[in-house]
């Protein structure tokens, strides 16, 4: 169990299965870059916080939820939570993620969402099934089941990051495919870094030789 004074964001957890060396570049080294596409998806979610809760039949729409989890040690804000009734009193939350982009490769955005519902069950005391991520590209909803598979990355995500965070070493740059749609791009220099690294290696080489 963490205490409130070493919970993280939970939208580090996204940033690190994305790139450990993204994510400590913006929670350990509090770099950050305006990008276009960061730009539009500021204002999706900002536009998503500020409308108002409202029902539709059986479900309740609240956006901008305050979440968080002692035992994962993170806090945040969801961007739409539904509340389904099933039955008189009972109402069970289905956690809504909104991204710019497309789905992606690997689990980031599920990590993300998978967490937001971890709090919601800590808090709430209710068993979080289900939730979903909306995609602006494809404008499509992504259904998403929290399996014992993802909650098992989920939990060892968060783990990993508060170790990241807490050591505050940044990992050195990995060129991946990955690197070109990192808004960090230009700060981290991945083909750059990794170029004089190298050279530097190269010439220790030629120098024993």
């Amino acid at each position: 169990m963490y205490t409130e004074d070493n919970l993280i964001q939970l939208s580090a957890l996204q940033h690190m299965v994305f790139c450990p060396r993204q994510c400590a570049l913006i929670h350990v080294e509090q770099t950050w870059a305006e990008s276009g596409r960061t730009a539009e998806g500021r204002i999706m979610h900002e536009r998503v916080h500020e409308q108002d809760a409202e029902s539709r039949g059986n479900v309740r729409i609240e956006r901008g939820v305050p979440l968080r989890s002692l035992r994962l040690g993170l806090i945040g804000k969801s961007d739409v939570v539904e509340f389904h009734k099933i039955g008189e009193g009972k109402w069970i939350p289905f956690p809504i993620e909104y991204k710019l982009g497309k789905p992606k490769a690997d689990d980031c955005d599920k990590v993300q969402l998978c967490a937001q519902a971890m709090c919601l069950e800590e808090m709430l005391g209710v068993e979080v099934s289900s939730g979903a991520i909306f995609y602006g590209r494809t404008r499509r909803r992504l259904d998403v089941e929290f399996d014992d598979a993802l909650r098992r990355e989920t939990g060892e995500a968060a783990k990993k990051t508060h170790e990241l965070i807490e050591s505050g070493i940044t990992p050195k740059p990995v060129y991946a495919k990955r690197c070109e749609s990192c808004s960090l791009a230009a700060e981290c220099l991945p083909k750059t870094i990794q170029k004089k690294r190298s050279v530097k290696n190269y010439l220790a080489r030629i120098l024993v030789e």
